[in-house]
């Protein structure tokens, strides 16, 4: 790369136009999203005018929504005092984290797609799967949510009144800067989720990837050497990815938090009928906000799953390669390991039907491997293997904490006793 060229930004410099392990533009429905929602930073005029989207959409619209607009009766469950002030947080923290991304790395350096021309042809034809899967996924979340939403204004905006000078269709403007804005801040978060979701799945390809070195694998020194380099790479974009994240996932685990619990709290006190009319729009934000955060979590738990469970597959692995070595030159494994190798058979036979993306069973442990007697530094070798891959098993972390099943299930306790906690006040109150 030339000084002419490093002086551009990032997505305008040429290694980042294109993919350079895949024919067509891997990245390219990103960039166009990117543009739709006024995130294109490639320029001064595209940051200047991205800033100045953001500060429409996401402050003023919602404010003069908030200040313009009153309900019928003034219902303690309206969008303007629930809704707004959490789809705007949201979408600040995805704005920022998005504007950080681009200043300092770029589309291929965030899913970390440099290296990806040197993965094999299984992870490639997976990425790409991944890419369109997810696409998908935000467009499940997105289109139901969008009619609803929709519908719902139209109803609100043809029956509550607006505090402006009359002379021109006041309803009608502020109800397509409603719209838009929903649609704006909305996509902001749920591309930040996606972004994240995809780096997690790419991850978890990789360590696949690593899990068949293990099955190709014979024992020797080098083989182990390999899967310990590979081991090292996704060990450390696994780190990277964990603090680019964690003021993502934290502001938005507080912000629906709070947001979820007030709006449960005064649901549930106000003696108002709850109709489509004075609740829909609460009830739109909660889908959407909770759907992309699981969208975050799950990835995670999974990457985390998976990583943790490489240190089984390296133990299983050395025990078959030392046992077959030590025993005899045939590639048949000794008695005690032969229900290991069926049970390995029956799963593959009884699983053809099956999607191939469910990795998350326990025969996905399993090694099937053929072996030949290798020298004593080759145990060694395997032994330290073993001893580091036991030691650095973590995935995505919070602070130190890794973000796995635990975890959620910790939050899922903290979320369900705050619930009670609430559900007990009201019935009192």
């Amino acid at each position: 790369m030339d000084s002419s060229e490093s002086n551009l930004p990032l997505l305008l410099q040429h290694s980042y136009c294109r993919s350079k392990s895949i024919t067509s533009d891997d990245l390219r429905n990103y960039r166009i999203s990117l543009k739709w929602c006024a995130l294109d930073h490639s320029s001064a005029a595209g940051k200047f005018f991205s800033y100045l989207v953001f500060t429409l959409l996401t402050i003023v619209v919602p404010a003069v929504t908030i200040l313009a607009v009153q309900d019928p009766g003034d219902d303690p469950i309206s969008f303007n005092k629930l809704v707004q002030v959490p789809e705007s947080g949201l979408a600040a923290v995805g704005f920022l984290s998005l504007c950080r991304f681009f200043r300092r790395y770029g589309l291929r350096q965030l899913l970390f797609l440099e290296g990806l021309q040197e993965d094999s042809v299984y992870v490639q034809k997976g990425y790409a799967r991944e890419l369109e899967k997810w696409f998908r996924s935000v467009a499940y979340i997105l289109f139901p949510s969008f009619f609803v939403e929709l519908a719902h204004k139209i109803i609100f905006f043809s029956t509550v009144k607006i505090y402006f000078p009359v002379g021109f269709p006041v309803n009608s403007i502020l109800f397509i800067l409603v719209l838009g804005s929903w649609v704006y801040r909305t996509g902001v978060f749920l591309l930040v989720c996606v972004l994240f979701r995809l780096t997690c799945e790419l991850q978890i390809l990789r360590l696949q990837g690593v899990h068949k070195l293990f099955e190709t694998s014979n024992g020797s020194e080098s083989d182990s050497v390999l899967i310990f380099n590979e081991h090292l790479r996704i060990r450390k974009q696994l780190s990277i990815t964990s603090h680019r994240y964690r003021f993502f996932i934290i502001v938005c685990l507080l912000v629906i938090t709070v947001s979820q619990f007030v709006a449960l709290l005064l649901v549930l006190a106000s003696k108002t009928d709850k109709n489509f009319f004075n609740s829909g729009d609460v009830v739109v934000c909660s889908t959407v906000q909770l759907c992309g955060f699981f969208l975050c979590l799950f990835g995670a738990a999974r990457i985390t799953h998976r990583a943790q469970g490489i240190a089984s597959v390296a133990t299983r692995w050395h025990m078959l390669v030392t046992s077959a070595a030590s025993g005899s030159n045939s590639t048949k494994p000794p008695p005690l390991l032969q229900p290991l190798v069926n049970h390995k058979k029956n799963n593959n036979s009884s699983s053809s039907g099956e999607d191939e993306d469910d990795t998350d069973s326990d025969s996905s442990s399993d090694v099937l491997i053929s072996v030949r007697p290798r020298e004593s530094s080759s145990f060694q070798t395997r032994q330290a293997l073993v001893s580091y891959l036991q030691h650095n098993n973590g995935g995505i972390t919070l602070f130190g904490y890794a973000l796995d099943r635990g975890l959620l299930h910790t939050l899922f306790a903290f979320e369900f006793s705050l619930v009670m906690s609430i559900l007990s006040k009201v019935v009192v109150l």
